[in-house]
């Protein structure tokens, strides 16, 4: 530094320059300011320039001292230099005594004693310049004594430090009142005297200072006084907290004391004055003190609290858990007893929660600010949750939005207590608008949470706000949507954490509940399902408290539930209404979850529901869908063929609730349509029930007769008899249903994804469901559709209608709707446009004539179905509309049973029933006048009404009979065939359509008859009943359990009319005789339409009925035979429907008993419903035998001569299927396999237009018929086809004119089958009984001997049976050349052949179908594996009563193929020998039988002959079966030998005599004798295998 400062030579040329130099150094040192390139950009720059300067010239006065010691400057120059440097500064003398200080340091530690000499002597030579007093201060003692500024150094230092003690350890007073009693007391009276005066705190201030001064007071004691008195007047706030302010010096000062006044109270029971927090609260608030400096101060300390938060939790936990568990009663006490111990262990006040206590101050005077950071350090809602601080929040609250709710808030009428504002300026600002609720206000309610519930006037302030702000949301214009989407998000945020949850907190409010109704109903229901959620699944988790109020809920309602009973509705059904005003959601999910398990809880809980809110309403119905939607409830019972009952019973409580109550649909609604859009159908059953309970309308087809009768009129009547209820007071109800499908677009939709559901129902949900399964979803699909639909049809007005439903082309095509379901959406708008369109017409001309408004309705018909012509069209194919015209397809599914008949005697019974109840009113003394009045005014009224309606309906159907009968030229155009024409008509309008609804079968039988009726062109009623009869084995196997009712009813109506037409000449000649529908021989329309046809007559019409009845037996036979679940059950249904129509012939009706009584033996144990519908259909089976008739009564049969045979035989399927002999069954399968092969090539070579047009599907059920009885009458029919074709092939060359050529295939095969059919007719008739008998006689003779030769008595099957299963392949060889050489003459058929029987018409064809079919059924069912077949066999023999077979029913195939291998050397040379006398016998009675034959034909060769074409065949008469079996398997050998026989014996047996007949009947007699021994021989034989 000294080189720096002062420079060696200025030392050495001190004279010269030194002098100057150091002096102008000193000048500059002491003169000079910061450099100009430095400027002062703060003060303390400033003074650390000043201080660098100051350390300077010190450092320069320091070296020159230093100089002067080492000797290289004389003292003098030094002294005199130092005397100049005294004036550049005022504090020069005290810098240079420090540099003197520090001097006297260094050279007092130097060893050399010469410079401490030298610096002795240089403070000597500068004890003027320098003061003593400041030497004195800091100069050694020594060196003072040395220089003799002091006398003694060590009595100064005794000195310095008396002076020192005396100074600062010295204590005058101990800052006690007592000791300045008067300055303290005056003091506190300066600061409690009246302050309303001009007195401010600036003045009493002064006064403060005064009393200090002049009394010596202790500063922060007085601070303290200040204090005190604030804390005793706190409330004058506005005159301490300036005086604090202004008086203050120091925050921590402050803090410190107002802290030491908290600890004071921090003992275990002391308890913190609120004067104190307020004082706390004051100062933070004005910002005198920091929170975080106070906070410390404050007990408990934070993580204390954290601690305390989680054992109230754990707690509440536990509560739940023990309230949910079950107790045993000696564990009840010990738990009773450790509560109490707890209760008291709290009641031992803990030290006050100081930081709650400033928390509630803070609230109290608004200081939100510092409130909310005090919050934040603590866990949510922990501050809230004691009632004080979230009592002062509300408070806080109620003066915040206080200006806004009086805007938009207060309801009108109501006035309510104003809440004035703070003083403070610093508390939350009021909010005027919604917009000013999102600073501040939505905070605090969050921080407040569930414990709003502590004042329920500000729940219902924040409600109405809420209202006010939903409304102006709804008016807003989009003009700020953004902030009005925000405010409404806040909204809902603030319902989801604060008000349902301080509801479920609320002890039972009512009010609050329905005041918050009014504001959820403004939601949309998306919004207010999500709260439900939310408040249901989440929020009772989020606090200690909610946790304890849940498992007091459930408790309690477990506790209600336990004793709800029909009889204490009533009670319990309030206290349900007390508990579900704060906790609907838990107490509804209890109550569900019982419901599910207990279905007869229902009805006594839905009655229980009326005293519940508005509110509680909505939330069931939340409660409700979560239910139904529950991911881990399986919908299907555990044998996956049937729905949950929880889900059933869901559904029954949805439909009673929303019925009886007034619960928003919509949700609902939209659940059922989003699990349809998801391919679910199970949710339907909740639409068909809260449909059937809210508008009455059931799904029943288990309809009585009289209801279906009512339902078929006009909606007054559908209502009193149509259905099973009492179907009253749903005009509300059905009128909420309707506004919430139209509100919400949900109509339309629906409808249109049931329709596409039906089939979704089988092919997508389908694949992995059990079928019987897939069969009820698939009916409750299609029911809840036709119940839906009904409800639109009959609720929405018709411009709602035709404004939601479009075209029938347009749901068809776009929305790929089924069309049946297309049509039935669609039909009520047709009616309606109908109507208003008819209406307009007869305003616009006025004319009460008759015939002018049908003039008028048949133009309003154009006008409204034109449209609907065009448009069906693009439904089918072009070659459709061929056969039928577009307009009898759209005739036939726009019109209803309503528009073809009038139901009288429904309309009558109704109206009967009406007069006995007015009658009962009138004789029941009981009744009140004023009811009696009521009622009766209501009875007559009602009839008044049913009677009008009956007048309206009769005129509409004549106005619709008249149009019909002008359309009806137009309707069937039969270009190709007329059979082609039913065909359609039955494929496109019929099936569709009979199987879709009750009312729909009736229409189509209806629809059917009417056509026959209206003498409809081109349209043979024959035909189409013949094809609905024949056909019914796959329409029934293909139906679900309810289309199978529906099919049912139709038959029976079908059967209805036939059996009408059957019982009466007079009816059937009125209503047949000369109708175009029963003309024998039909030609294609297109040529020769003028030729005449012959009428069938009467009689033949009965043997028609009779073959359709037998055909009816054959395909219940066949489906019973089965073994298939769907074929057993439907067509159980489908035979109790028809009942009353079918069986009516004795022996057809025993048939079906036996199969019947065979099912109920075999289903008892494996299938129990099936079981049950058998039980079921035997009993009433049973109870109808005696209506049932013989067969000859039933058809004219032409009987014997003398009947001497017995009689009993029945025929039908049972006895048809009989065997020809003992070893007729012998390989079923071979015969089959043959069979299969000769059908296939007859086939080829059958007629092939047949096909085409459909002619032979008549032949269904007879192809397909008997599964069991195919192997026998297979033979048999081959058999008959093969004399049929030799007999066609003669009647050719003699009797058949020349083929027209208009005439088409199936018309040419139908004429040609109808002279065999009359020839087969007259020989069975004439025949029929004894000669079967006989020749079965014969056969068991045979088989009897055979078994007798045999060594073993189970070896009955033998070579003769393969012989006999060649024979039939021979014979087929034959009837294959008959029916070639026909093909190749060209075809003619009659409807005689159609409806005749299966040997005359064209049985190739029939034996194509019969094959495939077989191999159809063979894949789904065993009905045609031998092992049935030999059972059915054994029960066709046992049917005979006479001649049972019990060794071929009792043999297995396994053991008949060992038999054979056994014995077939032996049995050959037997069988050769029996042949051969069986074609000897068998060719003398052919000769017979043809030529009496051929005698009756010439006779009969005039128009008789069309009419016995229509005569029962005798493959279709179960005894004809019979002769015919026997006949193949007599006949077969000598078929085998000479192909050509029959044919020349069929001409050479024309001249067979009575004579030859009574022969025969003799030689049965002798022969029956034979046959009983053969019979006790069989059975003898049986005993011993």
């Amino acid at each position: 530094m000294a080189a720096l400062v002062v420079p060696a030579d200025w030392i050495r040329n001190w004279e010269k320059s030194g002098k100057n130099e150091f002096l102008q150094l000193c000048r500059n040192l002491a003169e000079s300011k910061p450099s100009d390139d430095v400027t002062l950009r703060e003060s303390s720059a400033a003074t650390l320039e000043r201080k660098q300067e100051h350390d300077d010239i010190q450092a320069a006065l320091y070296e020159l001292a230093w100089q002067v010691i080492k000797g290289n400057l004389k003292l003098d120059q030094a002294a005199s230099v130092l005397n100049d440097v005294m004036e550049f500064r005022e504090d020069m003398s005290s810098i240079l005594a420090d540099v003197f200080c520090i001097l006297d340091i260094e050279t007092g530690c130097l060893e050399e004693k010469n410079k401490r000499e030298h610096f002795t002597q240089l403070v000597g030579a500068c004890l003027v310049l320098v003061p003593d007093t400041v030497l004195k201060e800091r100069l050694d003692p020594e060196t003072l004594e040395s220089l003799g500024l002091i006398k003694q150094a060590q009595q100064f230092n005794q000195k310095i430090v008396k002076i020192k003690t005396k100074l600062f350890y010295k204590q005058q007073k101990f800052n006690l009142l007592r000791e300045e009693n008067e300055g303290y007391a005056k003091l506190i009276t300066e600061l409690g005297q009246d302050l309303s005066g001009n007195i401010t705190s600036r003045l009493v201030l002064e006064n403060i200072k005064s009393l200090i001064g002049c009394f010596n007071l202790d500063p922060n004691r007085v601070l303290d006084i200040i204090l005190e008195v604030y804390e005793c007047r706190s409330d004058q706030d506005e005159f301490f907290v300036p005086l604090i302010k202004s008086y203050m010096c120091e925050a921590q000062t402050l803090c410190h004391i107002l802290g030491f006044k908290f600890k004071f109270y921090q003992e275990p029971n002391g308890e913190t004055p609120s004067s104190l927090y307020h004082v706390a609260a004051a100062l933070l608030q004005h910002n005198l003190i920091e929170l975080g400096d106070l906070y410390v101060h404050l007990l408990p300390m934070d993580p204390s609290i954290l601690e305390e938060h989680k054992r109230e939790i754990t707690e509440a936990k536990q509560i739940a858990r023990k309230l949910t568990m079950v107790v045993v009663p000696s564990e009840k006490t010990e738990e009773k007893d450790k509560e109490k111990e707890k209760e008291e262990e709290k009641n031992e006040k803990p030290p006050d929660n100081q930081k709650l206590g400033l928390l509630e101050a803070l609230l109290k005077i608004g200081d939100w600010q510092h409130a909310q950071s005090i919050m934040d350090q603590m866990p949510s809602f922990y501050a809230a949750s004691h009632k004080s601080i979230a009592v002062a929040l509300c408070q806080l609250l109620h003066i915040t939005i206080e200006p806004l709710y009086r805007r938009a808030g207060v309801p009108k009428g109501a006035k309510g207590a104003l809440n004035r504002p703070l003083k403070s300026k610093q508390a939350p600002k009021p909010a005027e608008a919604f917009e000013d609720l999102r600073k501040e206000v939505f905070t605090m309610l969050c921080y407040l949470g569930p414990h709003l519930s502590h004042d329920p006037v500000l729940f219902a302030k924040i409600v109405r706000l809420g209202k006010g702000f939903m409304k102006e949301y709804q008016n807003d214009k989009q003009e700020d949507k953004d902030r009005m989407d925000t405010l409404l998000s806040c909204f809902l945020s603030i319902t989801d954490q604060v008000l349902l949850p301080s509801l479920t907190l609320m002890d039972c409010n009512a009010c609050m509940s329905e005041e918050l109704w009014g504001l959820f109903k403004m939601f949309p229901y998306q919004h207010r399902y999500r709260l439900y959620g939310q408040w249901k699944n989440e929020t009772y988790n989020s606090h200690p408290l909610l946790v304890k109020v849940k498992a007091q809920t459930v408790d309690r309602a477990k506790y209600i539930m336990k004793r709800l009973t029909k009889e204490n509705v009533k009670p319990s059904g309030r206290q349900i209404g007390k508990l579900s005003h704060s906790n609907p959601t838990i107490l509804f999910d209890y109550m569900l979850s019982q419901i599910q398990w207990y279905d007869n809880l229902i009805t006594p809980v839905v009655d229980s529901l009326k005293y519940l809110t508005s509110l509680n309403y909505d939330v069931l119905a939340y409660c409700i869908i979560e239910a139904l939607a529950n991911p881990e409830k399986e919908k299907m019972k555990h044998d996956d063929t049937t729905i949950s009952a929880w889900l059933q019973s869901l559904a029954s409580l949805c439909g009673s609730v929303f019925r009886k109550y007034p619960i928003e649909l919509a949700g609902l609604l939209q659940y059922v349509t989003n699990q349809l859009k998801a391919g679910k159908s199970f949710d339907l059953l909740i639409l068909k029930e809260v449909v059937q309970k809210m508008a009455g309308i059931e799904i029943a087809d288990e309809m009585t007769q009289e209801q279906l009768e009512a339902m078929t009129g006009g909606e007054q009547l559908k209502a009193e008899g149509g259905y099973f209820g009492q179907i009253r007071n749903t005009k509300k109800s059905s009128q909420r249903l309707k506004d919430a499908l139209l509100d919400h677009e949900l109509a339309l939709p629906l409808c249109l994804l049931m329709a596409q559901q039906r089939n979704g129902v089988v092919f997508l949900e389908g694949g992995e469901k059990h079928l019987k399964l897939v069969g009820k979803l698939y009916d409750q699909c299609h029911d809840t559709l036709v119940q839906f639909g009904g409800f639109l049809a009959s609720n929405l007005s018709t411009e709602d209608y035709i404004k939601r439903v479009p075209s029938v082309d347009i749901l068809c095509n776009q929305f790929h709707t089924p069309h049946d379901a297309a049509f039935f959406l669609s039909r009520p708008m047709y009616a309606h446009q109908i109507l208003s369109k008819y209406d307009e017409l007869k305003k616009t001309e006025k004319g009460n004539r008759q015939q002018q408004k049908v003039h008028k309705y048949i133009a309003a018909c154009d006008l409204v179905m034109a449209p609907v012509h065009d448009s069906v069209v693009s439904l089918h194919p072009p070659k459709v509309w061929d056969d039928i015209s577009p307009q009898f397809y759209a005739t036939f599914w726009s019109l209803t049973m309503y528009d073809l008949a009038v139901p009288h005697n429904a309309y009558d019974r109704e109206v009967n029933k009406l007069k006995v109840q007015m009658k009962a009113i009138d004789e029941n003394p009981e009744m009140p006048p004023n009811k009696k009045k009521k009622e009766k005014e209501r009875c007559t009224a009602l009839q008044d009404k049913l009677q009008e309606e009956e007048k309206k309906q009769l005129e509409h159907v004549q106005r619709v009979l008249q149009r019909l009968k002008l359309e009806k030229d137009n309707w069937l155009l039969a270009k190709s065939t007329k059979n082609e024409t039913i065909t359609k008509f039955l494929q496109l309008c019929i099936f569709p359509r009979c199987i879709f609804s009750a009312i729909d079968a009736v229409y189509c039988a209806r629809f059917v008859e009417l056509v026959h009726q209206q003498r409809t062109p081109n349209f043979c009623t024959l035909l189409c009943y013949d094809r609905v009869f024949s056909d019914i084995i796959y329409t029934v196997a293909s139906c679900t359990e309810n289309e199978a009712r529906r099919y049912g009813r139709f038959l029976c109506c079908m059967l209805d009319t036939v059996t009408r037409w059957h019982s009466d000449r007079a009816i059937y000649e009125k209503e047949c005789g000369n109708y175009p529908g029963f003309l024998t021989i039909l030609r294609a329309t297109g040529f020769d339409g003028g030729n005449k046809a012959d009428q069938l007559d009467y009689e033949n019409f009965r043997h028609v009925v009779h073959k359709w009845h037998y055909k009816l037996t054959k395909a219940s036979v066949h489906c019973l035979e089965t073994g298939e679940y769907t074929h057993i059950r439907n067509i159980l249904i489908v035979l109790t429907k028809i009942l009353l129509c079918y069986p009516k012939v004795l022996n057809l009706g025993q048939a079906l008993e036996r199969r019947v009584h065979k099912i109920c033996l075999e289903e008892k144990e494996k299938r129990p419903d099936l079981y049950a519908l058998a039980m079921g259909y035997s009993g009433q089976l049973k109870s109808r035998k005696p209506y049932m008739v013989p067969e000859n009564e039933f058809h004219h049969k032409e009987l014997p001569v003398r009947n001497t045979g017995p009689t009993t035989v029945q025929n039908g399927p049972g006895s048809a299927g009989k065997p020809a002999s003992t070893t007729s069954t012998g390989k079923p399968e071979e015969g089959a396999s043959e069979e299969n092969e000769k059908s296939k090539e007859k086939s080829q070579s059958a007629v092939k237009a047949a096909s085409k047009t459909n002619n032979t599907t008549p032949k269904v059920t007879t192809s397909n018929g008997n599964g069991a009885t195919n192997s026998t009458k297979l033979i048999k029919e081959k058999e008959d086809k093969d004399k049929s074709g030799k007999e066609k092939n003669k009647e050719k060359k003699e009797k058949t004119p020349a083929a027209t050529p208009e005439a088409k295939a199936p018309g040419k095969e139908k004429q040609k089958e109808e002279r065999p059919g009359k020839e087969e007719k007259t020989r069975e008739t004439k025949e029929k009984t004894p000669k079967s008998e006989k020749e079965k006689f014969k056969k068991d003779e045979k088989a009897s001997k055979d078994d007798k030769a045999k060594a073993s008595g189970g070896e009955s099957k033998s070579s003769a049976e393969k012989e006999r299963e060649k024979e039939p392949s021979k014979e087929r060889d034959v009837a294959k050349e008959a029916k070639t050489k026909e093909s190749s003459k060209g075809e003619k058929a009659a409807v005689a052949g159609s409806l005749k029987s299966p040997v005359p018409r064209s049985e190739s064809s029939e034996s194509e179908r019969e094959q495939k079919r077989r191999k159809l059924d063979t894949h789904s069912s065993p009905s045609h594996s031998s092992t049935v077949k030999d059972n059915l066999n054994e029960l066709k023999d046992s049917a005979t009563k006479h001649y049972t077979n019990h060794s071929t029913a009792t043999l297995s195939k396994s053991k008949e193929r060992e038999v054979d291998k056994k014995d077939m050397e032996k049995s050959r040379d037997r069988s050769r020998e029996r042949e051969k006398k069986e074609r000897k016998r068998d060719h003398s009675n052919s000769d017979r039988e043809v030529a009496q034959e051929l005698k009756r034909r010439k006779d009969e060769n005039g128009t008789s002959s069309s009419k016995h074409s229509k005569s029962e065949s005798p493959s279709n008469s179960p005894q004809p079966n019979e002769k015919e079996k026997s006949k193949s398997s007599k006949s077969s050998s000598k078929e085998k030998s000479d192909s050509a026989k029959p044919e020349k014996g069929s001409s050479g047996g024309k001249k067979e005599s009575r004579h030859d007949k009574e022969k025969a009947e003799k030689k049965e007699k002798r022969e029956s004798t034979g046959a009983k021994e053969d019979k006790k021989h069989h059975k003898s034989s049986d005993k011993h295998r």
